[in-house]
């Protein structure tokens, strides 16, 4: 009975980790803590479907196209529709952005207003559901900072290094829960027969060996010339290996584990996306957040994406992500090639 009752000490639920990181703050009232814990809740309900993506009639698309001028997946209208309702009732958000709607969302009449601005991908990756691959959810919280109680575009367009707290779910051989709040990058894994978060990952770390390096290679004949350089010389790298899932969340959790650089530049294939293809707000710079939190950085090839000041929700931007000195390495690289 001791024995159980000494591992069960040792067991850190999420809800256990929010409240003791709370106490740090006396002041706090636990409505951020709080809408983390909704966020772990969203991210328990949209696991049981992707579970169930091929049994459910939920695969597919919708026979839409959203803002992004992407084909929508039925689990991606789903998934959003998930991690708004969960959030439009607690009083704890005054406003959200969806990398799947043109607009803001606003929190319905009836519900009372929040302090906090949240924004999300609800399901990053989603041209691979059909094909059982990875996917993941990616979230970013700023402070309102509005006088206007609803909340407003300007609370939406902060940069990145205002975010209050930034994560993303990824929905694997298991489900895993990791964010920052500028306390350390902490991972959770989902165990399934409680239902729980249980913390697996405390305090990571990116290692300062550089074991792969994540890119479709496929578009480098559309990049600039020297990135085209970089990668035949990244090659020459002892120990490094190429791992590409197309599924962002995906590729940035095992480079966060096990070390490795992440490569989406701006390319001149597709005329329509020169800035870019990954979104800032939903994708960029709540992964520049934990990746700074973990002793990586996170570059658009000219500076530091949490510097960047949005002008647009959907803003695109091109994304160099990982190991510090190798993302300093490419930032240096541009800015040498780069057009006076």
């Amino acid at each position: 009975m001791n024995q159980n009752s000494g591992s069960s000490h040792k067991v850190m639920t999420i809800e256990r980790h929010l409240i003791e990181q709370q106490r740090h703050y006396p002041e706090a009232t636990g409505e951020f803590t709080n809408l983390l814990y909704d966020l772990a809740l969203a991210a328990k309900v949209i696991t049981r479907e992707v579970r169930r993506a091929g049994l459910g009639n939920i695969i597919g698309a919708t026979g839409s196209i959203n803002v992004q001028g992407e084909e929508v997946k039925k689990l991606d209208e789903l998934a959003n529709g998930v991690m708004f309702h969960l959030n439009a009732f607690t009083g704890r958000v005054a406003v959200m952005a969806s990398e799947e709607e043109e607009d803001l969302l606003q929190i319905p009449d009836e519900f009372h207003k929040g302090n906090y601005v949240l924004i999300f991908d609800p399901l990053d990756g989603s041209s691979n559901i059909d094909v059982n691959v990875s996917v993941g959810t990616i979230f970013s919280i700023h402070r309102k900072i509005s006088k206007i109680q609803k909340g407003s575009i300007h609370d939406c367009l902060q940069p990145g290094y205002k975010q209050v707290a930034a994560g993303y779910v990824l929905y694997g051989s298991s489900t895993m829960f990791v964010y920052t709040a500028g306390n350390g990058v902490h991972g959770f894994t989902l165990e399934p027969s409680i239902g729980e978060f249980l913390l697996s990952h405390p305090d990571i770390k990116i290692p300062s060996r550089l074991k792969y390096y994540s890119t479709n290679e496929a578009n480098t004949p559309y990049w600039d010339p020297q990135l085209s350089q970089y990668l035949v010389d990244i090659k020459q790298y002892q120990g490094i290996s190429s791992r590409y899932i197309g599924s962002l969340v995906a590729d940035f959790h095992r480079n966060l584990l096990e070390g490795g650089v992440y490569l989406y530049p701006r390319d001149n294939k597709d005329p329509t996306k020169t800035e870019g293809k990954l979104r800032l707000l939903y994708e960029a710079a709540p992964l520049a957040l934990i990746a700074r939190e973990a002793g990586g950085y996170a570059s658009d090839g000219e500076g530091d994406i949490l510097e960047l000041i949005p002008q647009a929700i959907h803003q695109r931007t091109p994304l160099f992500i990982g190991n510090y000195d190798e993302v300093k390495k490419i930032e240096s690289l541009c800015k040498a090639t780069a057009p006076k």
